[in-house]
């Protein structure tokens, strides 16, 4: 099965080492984040630069911090450190993020989630020719292209902006789309894609698969609970995708969250919405949920999330159980 992992803040573990351990594994792809307290670029290099076959990727970057020419120049360079073996994954990332954090107007994400993409396809086209763009929120002139064949994934949520992922991108990474929902979610995508007249088989579905295993199948689930709360209770985004499957349910869990009653909001969460949004249990039981997650709908990637909630105990057995090599 092709898996990849999702290389967080693991206690005091090294980044990379961690990425060197799930190429040991048989994991087929890392992917590292990016929001405070490190880039995700100078991680992706390290790990990049430590392994040897594995896939590197970024799930995600935003793309507001960073000009499209930067990223095109970040993405040219990643690929040649790691030997072709990077995809730039993009996202909108939230209001928050953008304004709070970088200071920048959180203005028309799909519009320049749209025109990132569509000026970082001319940059990295490779022929040398000048990229002359001129759209409604970004322009450049003159520069020739880099020579980066660099696959673009993005992480689209809401309807106009999996239509970006159709129309541009050579994969799509969905978060928090109900796994029963994702066919569902693609046809968007897809329509989308027969549009431009590209074939919606091409695009890769790699969505986040949180993940949590014990030997304790309880803490396994409480952790996952966890996780899912704090997504649909502080994220509208996450909180209008859980509702197309859960209205009620998401609903109760962001009341909870808003009035700051985390428990309360983690014990909404209900074992039907828990399985169809991520895998937990004990060894046995989480491998089993993954392949049969992967054999039930469109999923060519899954990307193993461990929970920011789990012990330390909880993510060494999550990493170890879902490792390619034991599914």
């Amino acid at each position: 099965m092709d898996v990849g992992l999702m290389v967080t803040d693991f206690g005091d573990a090294d980044l990379a080492d961690v990425a060197v351990r799930a190429e040991s594994r048989g994991y087929n792809a890392v992917w590292v984040g990016e929001l405070w307290g490190a880039s995700g670029v100078v991680q992706a290099t390290e790990m990049a630069c430590r392994t040897d076959e594995i896939d590197i990727g970024t799930a995600i970057l935003n793309v507001y911090s960073r000009s499209p020419a930067v990223l095109a120049m970040t993405a040219a360079s990643l690929d040649d450190a790691a030997d072709g073996r990077f995809t730039l994954g993009l996202g909108t990332s939230t209001a928050t993020a953008v304004e709070s954090l970088h200071g920048m107007s959180f203005d028309r994400p799909v519009r320049r989630a749209h025109e990132t993409i569509e000026l970082l396809r001319a940059f990295t086209a490779g022929d040398g020719e000048p990229v002359d763009y001129e759209g409604q929120l970004l322009a450049s002139s003159s520069f020739p292209s880099l020579e980066a064949s660099v696959p673009i994934y993005h992480a689209g949520l809401g309807p106009a902006n999996r239509r970006v992922v159709g129309r541009l991108c050579d994969g799509w990474i969905p978060h928090n789309i109900p796994f029963s929902r994702l066919d569902e979610a693609f046809e968007e995508v897809a329509a989308a894609a027969r549009e431009r007249g590209r074939d919606p088989d091409a695009i890769e579905i790699a969505p986040y698969v949180p993940s949590a295993v014990s030997d304790d199948p309880e803490e396994a689930r409480d952790t996952l609970r966890r996780h899912i709360a704090y997504y649909v209770g502080s994220g509208e985004g996450y909180r209008r995708a859980v509702a197309t499957e859960f209205p009620e349910t998401a609903d109760r869990i962001a009341e909870a969250w808003r009035d700051g009653e985390r428990r309360a909001a983690a014990g909404a969460v209900t074992d039907e919405l828990l399985a169809d949004l991520g895998v937990a249990g004990t060894p046995d039981e989480a491998r089993e949920q993954l392949r049969t997650l992967v054999a039930e709908t469109g999923i060519e990637h899954p990307i193993v999330v461990v929970p920011e909630p789990a012990s330390s105990e909880v993510t060494e057995a999550t990493i170890e159980a879902l490792a390619p090599e034991n599914v």
